[in-house]
């Protein structure tokens, strides 16, 4: 698929997903003869996987290491211990995106309050 249609389906736009091939963590499958990016079902896959990583504050670099590790055979040495530190990573910070969202969620309850 081109990347405008990559684009529809992630609902990611053409520049963060340029921005991705540029820095190694989506390469294009090919390339048209007139230099079109083309991608296929399995960078739409690796593209979902990096779209669920961003809110959680990885880095470019955390991302193309959780990618490697997601390439990995399961049984590969220190494969295991690494993707469970990076669990627990993104278990903290998606609790602390939960408080976060509370808080938020009291402050609105709060303002309906005031403009009723």
């Amino acid at each position: 698929m081109h990347i405008g249609e990559l684009a529809d389906r992630t609902g990611l736009s053409l520049r963060t997903i340029r921005h991705y091939d540029d820095v190694g963590l989506l390469p294009a499958s090919a390339r048209t003869d007139g230099g079109f990016r083309v991608y296929s079902e399995d960078d739409f896959d690796r593209l979902m996987v990096i779209k669920q990583m961003k809110p959680l504050g990885f880095s470019l670099e955390e991302m193309a290491e959780i990618l490697g590790l997601l390439a990995e055979e399961p049984g590969a040495p220190e494969r295991g211990g690494r993707l469970a530190e990076i669990l627990e990573q993104a278990a903290l910070q998606r609790a602390k995106m939960a408080r976060n969202l509370a808080q938020a969620d009291d402050f609105i309850a709060m303002l309906r309050g005031q403009t009723a």
